[in-house]
């Protein structure tokens, strides 16, 4: 929905929209502590939201933008993001010639990657990162994105700590490079995180590819999770989407491979199917099951829910604005 389109007395221009999302599923959870669990769940297939972006022209191929995207939990009114007000997202930023700079909390690019290789797109039962180390999200960050050239492309962030007396400290940086021609692409990514005294808390390292063979894609990816102190992981996904008629079938392996001496190794197996209603508005379905192994205790979730079991049914709606 446009708010405002402004055309004053030199050549910028500027236009604000209000969009959304609203998802609400029924799960079904089994193989927890507590025992089997239904409730109805917000955000099962993508966290429900509402979100104000913006742009304006400056004029000489540059733009100003903004996002301000707030988590809802729409089974109960609530927020999401631990409270946050604009926890989804929030940021400002340029674009133009040079590619983008934007300041603010932002996903990071190893996340972005996972994402772009999971058919389920990091949600629904099957979610990838049930098993594969990740960080979704960044405050206080800067990322710089460049433009596409000759199929390449790459990004660079730095989560500013903001520890008095150490500039290391609870400091975040990532970075992603692509490389796409024609139905291939692959992709690498980084992440790593530190405490607040500035020691190593987290290092992810992503190696992925996909192709897309006309009837659907496939996707490989390889994560090494070895940074935080008694983490070794060894991360795969095996992945499918395949478009039919008016959905898309998606289908995923997931392993973890421990390489610490408890060897709490895990693989989970899920199925999904979205089917669209229009181009807004969908009906979804998905089943996982995880095989956790030396008393590991990995959980199906969804997009916004760590989940309470080893396996996982749901079905639900969602609606974009």
């Amino acid at each position: 929905t446009l708010l405002a389109a402004v055309s004053g007395g030199t050549a910028a221009q500027s236009a604000v929209s209000v969009y959304g999302l609203v998802d609400l599923g029924v799960v079904a959870e089994g193989g927890g502590p507590g025992g089997s669990l239904l409730k109805l769940t917000s955000g099962v297939s993508a966290g429900s939201r509402i979100g104000f972006r913006g742009t304006e022209d400056l004029g000489g191929g540059l733009k100003a933008k903004f996002v301000l995207e707030s988590g809802i939990a729409a089974d109960t009114g609530g927020i999401t993001q631990g409270g946050l007000v604009y926890g989804r997202q929030a940021f400002v930023g340029l674009d133009g010639h040079f590619g983008s700079l934007t300041a603010g909390r932002q996903y990071t690019p190893h996340f972005l990657a996972i994402d772009d290789v999971d058919p389920f797109g990091t949600a629904f039962a099957g979610n990838s990162t049930n098993l594969m180390g990740t960080t979704a999200r960044m405050n206080n960050a800067l990322i710089y994105s460049t433009p596409t050239l000759g199929g390449f492309s790459a990004q660079a962030a730095y989560g500013f700590g903001e520890v008095a007396g150490n500039n290391s400290g609870s400091r975040q940086v990532g970075a992603r490079l692509g490389y796409a021609a024609g139905p291939l692409s692959f992709g690498l990514a980084y992440h790593g995180t530190n405490d607040a005294l500035g020691v190593r808390a987290g290092k992810n390292t992503l190696v992925s590819g996909k192709y897309d063979f006309g009837a659907g894609w496939a996707s490989l990816a390889y994560n090494v999770n070895d940074g935080a102190p008694g983490v070794d992981n060894r991360d795969i996904l095996v992945g499918v989407s395949v478009p039919v008629a008016s959905g898309t079938i998606m289908a995923s392996y997931v392993r973890k491979d421990d390489r610490t001496a408890a060897n709490q190794d895990a693989n989970q197996v899920g199925i999904g199917y979205v089917h669209d209603l229009s181009k807004r508005t969908a009906l979804y379905t998905s089943y996982a099951r995880i095989d956790n192994k030396n008393g590991a205790a990995y959980t199906v979730g969804s997009a916004i829910e760590a989940g309470s079991g080893n396996r996982a049914f749901n079905v639900g709606v969602r609606h974009r604005f």
